[in-house]
């Protein structure tokens, strides 16, 4: 009779780790929920405090969310936790936290603080639009999350390596991303000339509509931190870390940029080679050409 009970102890006791560990993956995705929210409160601080700080810490509070939003989906599939729950809860926490919380920074920084000094109806239009193309990175982020949770076999108009793995359209942590990191990178410090508000919006509308192409992008998942001997990739990832922890400013501002630029590369480099082997085909522009099997979106 006790072997029974200590057998049934002990499977008692695994059933209650079980469930533990599929609350890590949500605890993570609700640590970016949480720096999606404090994200909004300090931009809404800013408008009636020290505009600066609160925007910089906004920014600051999204590009801390990333990691958070990268690890919650890899150790559910590490510890083979995955559930509906956690994929919806996942990508409702990325429309609050790389969606409402980025599109609402990109308004109050680029264009809230221009200066009435401005020509009144440039002023009044720099606002509208600013307004509009920021409603449409938010339309844009959460049409890309909606996009990947019905894809199966997502494919990108422009395929790469086979055999490697590409997220279909920009990812909106990485838009987010971008944004974001724009921000940290003047410190926070509000635009007040309209010649820099321009090309910020053309910006905030380049990050819409590469997260609703179809042009691949580099998802990173050849990263392996499960082999044998990762030290080398571990000491790489230590050095990036310190670069990126020390030097915030620029060092995450022009990654987003060589991120972002990289897939607009790929699809120009794509296009231009299409058209060189067949002038004049309209096939140039046909998803799943056949020079290579595109890959499967792996993440939002």
């Amino acid at each position: 009779m006790n072997h029974l009970d200590a057998a049934q102890a002990r499977a008692n006791a695994k059933a209650r780790l079980r469930r533990g560990m599929f609350l890590l993956p949500s605890l993570f995705t609700a640590c970016n929920i949480g720096a999606g929210y404090f994200s909004i409160t300090q931009t809404m601080e800013a408008i009636s405090g020290n505009a600066a700080m609160h925007l910089d810490w906004a920014a600051i509070a999204i590009l801390f969310a990333i990691p958070f939003d990268a690890l919650d989906g890899r150790i559910a599939r590490m510890t083979n936790t995955c559930s509906d729950f956690g994929k919806e809860l996942d990508s409702l926490a990325d429309v609050i936290t790389f969606g409402v919380a980025p599109s609402l920074l990109a308004f109050i920084w680029g264009f809230h603080y221009l200066p009435d000094s401005v020509n009144a109806h440039l002023h009044e239009h720099l606002l509208q639009a600013g307004a509009f193309f920021c409603f449409l990175y938010l339309i844009g982020g959460a049409s890309r999350l909606a996009r990947f949770n019905i894809s199966h076999d997502a494919q990108p108009r422009n395929p790469g390596r086979p055999g490697r793995k590409y997220f279909v359209g920009m990812p909106i942590p990485a838009a987010a991303g971008l944004l974001a990191s724009c921000v940290h990178f003047f410190y926070g410090i509000p635009v007040e000339a309209w010649w820099v508000a321009v090309p910020w919006l053309l910006l905030v509308g380049l990050s819409g509509f590469l997260m609703v192409s179809t042009w691949r992008f580099w998802s990173g998942k050849e990263i392996n931190l499960s082999r044998s001997h990762p030290f080398q990739l571990l000491f790489l990832l230590a050095i990036v870390l310190y670069v990126m922890i020390r030097f915030s400013n620029v060092a995450l501002f022009v990654m987003a940029l060589i991120y972002t630029f990289s897939g607009i590369w790929a699809r120009a480099v794509y296009s231009w080679s299409r058209r060189r082997r067949h002038p004049g085909s309209a096939a140039d522009e046909a998803p799943g050409a056949p020079d290579g099997q595109p890959n499967p979106a792996t993440h939002s």
